[in-house]
């Protein structure tokens, strides 16, 4: 009993330095005029996120991902049943710019498929990359899903590594993000480099670029393609921000930086200038490398982009494949305006670069990647439609390694250890189950998007033009994709012969027989 008083004591004495602390502070108004009571609306609110996901938001309130497109990540990546059960509860007659996706009663003769989830398909690039331009080391990407750029310093080194060995699972394409390629992207996944401002991975001591370091770095990993990232879409114009706190022993040595120094990636190139100097570089890098290389933008002012297409079109040189990232894109951190109005979304800004490219009829030379929430099946079937040639997930990806959207990435608290370096909360991240589940997530897209591309009576999601689908614009109306956008007929598709070489690749073997145009053959 008397034990029991002492306890009761003590904790009476804490409350009472809590409230004269409380009375005596200026910082907190609410606290000084409801000492004590007045932290709880401080917990409340810390917590909100978390009361809002699990007792709170109806399955399609919640925002960047719902809970219905959560729990269809989480089911994909899991390999459990993922379909949802008694009709959409999406408000179809008053959702303005509401996709539908328009199903042929008789199509071409499409293999039937019958694939569960996790179950894999082969699902390969429309297009060859770097073939139009006779790069060396040409191919054909293997799947039109591919994961994509999300540094090592934002994410754990046991995320990285649990998507780098998903990807090899899945034969898909790992993007590592402007921090450089680290010793969690060597787990057998093939890559494709990123090379951001502060040329993280191939610079001197200084910071400059250093052409020998890049080809050193490629020559001794799985490297495919490499990407010149120019912006991203949630925070197109700044360059990135590592906290001092963030940057180990391992990281600096990745990026090629001091350590416990906070690392700040300047806003603009230094290796070039404008599109012409740009193109320079493009070029320089694909003949020293052998390499495919292209860019990654978001987009805003079109005035580059018309500069860029004149200049590939009189001069011959050209990037490989264009990568662009809409405003709706995710990062760890970013200021809210540039999160929330800085940079088009996705089908837009898509819409806009593709239709440059088109008019001066370069569309087939190069291979158009989306990203900015593609990693759902209905916003992927718009891309394709629209004319991606392959499609970059991220979030969902992050999703399908246990990332619960606590928004914590810029604060170093990620519960599950995705986006932190703490080491106590990485440890909880097994990247060998982990991985699994990235490839299960994959292939289950890459299964919907096919059935998606049969119901439309075409055997690829690259064959789906943009007649296939259509956008409400209100209760009773609704307009065909490409009249919303201003394509003309035969936009947004491969040419003639890579739709040929596809419809032959996607047959089953004892039916494909022939030969690939050799242009696919030298290259494949």
């Amino acid at each position: 009993m008397a034990r029991m008083g002492r306890a009761a004591g003590a904790g009476l004495t804490a409350l009472m330095a809590v409230a004269a602390r409380d009375l005596l502070q200026r910082e907190h108004s609410l606290l000084r005029n409801f000492p004590v009571i007045g932290h709880a609306r401080y917990l409340l609110e810390s917590i909100g996120p978390e009361l809002r996901q699990y007792l709170v938001a109806g399955n399609n309130e919640e925002r960047p991902f719902t809970r219905d497109q959560r729990r269809w990540v989480y089911a994909s990546a899991k390999g459990e049943n993922n379909y949802f059960g008694f009709g959409t509860d999406n408000d179809l007659e008053f959702t303005a710019g509401y996709p539908i996706i328009n199903h042929r009663t008789f199509g071409r003769a499409v293999p039937a498929t019958n694939v569960h989830a996790g179950q894999d398909v082969a699902l390969p690039s429309a297009k060859v990359l770097g073939a139009a331009r006779g790069r060396r080391q040409a191919f054909r990407p293997a799947s039109v899903v591919n994961v994509s750029a999300m540094s090592y310093g934002s994410l754990s080194g046991a995320a990285v590594e649990a998507l780098n060995r998903g990807s090899a699972l899945a034969g898909c394409l790992h993007n590592t993000g402007e921090g450089g390629l680290s010793r969690h992207h060597r787990h057998g996944g093939e890559l494709v480099f990123q090379l951001g401002t502060a040329y993280f991975g191939c610079r001197d001591e200084h910071g400059r670029f250093d052409l020998e370091r890049l080809k050193a770095l490629v020559a001794g990993a799985p490297v495919r393609a490499l990407e010149i990232k120019l912006s991203q879409g949630a925070k197109p114009g700044l360059g990135g921000v590592l906290p001092a706190a963030k940057v180990s022993d391992d990281i600096a040595e990745t990026r090629g930086i001091p350590v416990g120094v906070d690392c700040i990636s300047p806003s603009r190139h230094a290796e070039f200038s404008d599109a012409d100097s740009l193109l320079d570089w493009v070029e320089l890098l694909a003949e020293e490398t052998g390499l495919p290389v292209g860019i990654k933008a978001a987009v805003g002012d079109m005035a580059f982009w018309e500069e860029l297409t004149d200049l590939m079109a009189a001069t011959g040189r050209g990037v490989d494949f264009v990568t662009i990232d809409g405003g709706e894109g995710g990062t760890g951190a970013a200021p809210l305006i540039f999160t929330d109005s800085v940079s088009l979304p996705f089908q837009l800004g898509f819409a806009r670069v593709y239709a440059t490219f088109a008019r001066k009829g370069l569309q087939e030379d190069v291979v158009f990647i989306g990203g900015g929430k593609l990693g759902l099946p209905d916003n992927a079937v718009v891309a394709f439609a629209l004319g991606c040639d392959l499609i970059n997930v991220a979030r969902e990806a992050m999703l399908a390694i246990g990332c619960i959207q606590a928004q914590k990435c810029h604060t170093d608290t990620c519960p599950t250890g995705v986006a932190t370096q703490n080491p106590w909360l990485t440890r909880g991240l097994d990247p060998a189950l982990k991985s699994v589940r990235t490839a299960n997530y994959v292939r289950t897209l890459r299964r919907d998007l096919l059935k998606v591309a049969e119901a439309c009576g075409v055997e690829h999601p690259g064959l789906i033009d943009s007649g296939s689908v259509e956008v409400l614009t209100g209760r009773s109306e609704s307009r065909p994709l490409h009249e919303v956008y201003g394509y003309e007929p035969g936009w947004g598709l491969p040419s003639a012969d890579d739709r040929a070489e596809i419809g032959r690749i996607m047959l089953p073997e004892s039916e494909q027989g022939g030969s690939a145009p050799p242009s696919a053959t030298a290259a494949d």
